[in-house]
């Protein structure tokens, strides 16, 4: 099912910060890899959306936030498949390719 890993994901973060003091807000925010969002991810998304908008006056914001964090996702990815890799080699010491 699509979104079911986000979902799990915002379960298990809201059990492993229940006993935070209550002073603080908190919403977890599940993604999937390739996008899907969990429902309080949604739900807070929409949110941040309708009030970037009501702020700026731009209909467009609310896209723009969205765009924003998904190539935040995306540089997450990136750093992590970079990290992965020697430090002074390049590609030819992951991939190889046969003629």
């Amino acid at each position: 099912m699509v979104g079911a890993a986000a979902t799990s994901a915002e379960q298990a973060k809201r059990r492993k910060y229940e006993n935070l003091d209550s002073s603080f807000i908190f919403v977890p925010f599940g993604v999937e890899t390739l996008g899907p969002r969990g429902p309080e991810a949604r739900h807070l998304f929409k949110e941040l959306s309708k009030w970037v908008i009501k702020s700026t006056g731009d209909p467009r914001a609310g896209s723009y936030l969205g765009q924003r964090i998904s190539l935040a996702i995306q540089r997450g990815h990136a750093a992590s498949i970079l990290g992965t890799m020697p430090c002074c080699g390049g590609f030819e010491d992951v991939f190889i390719i046969y003629l």
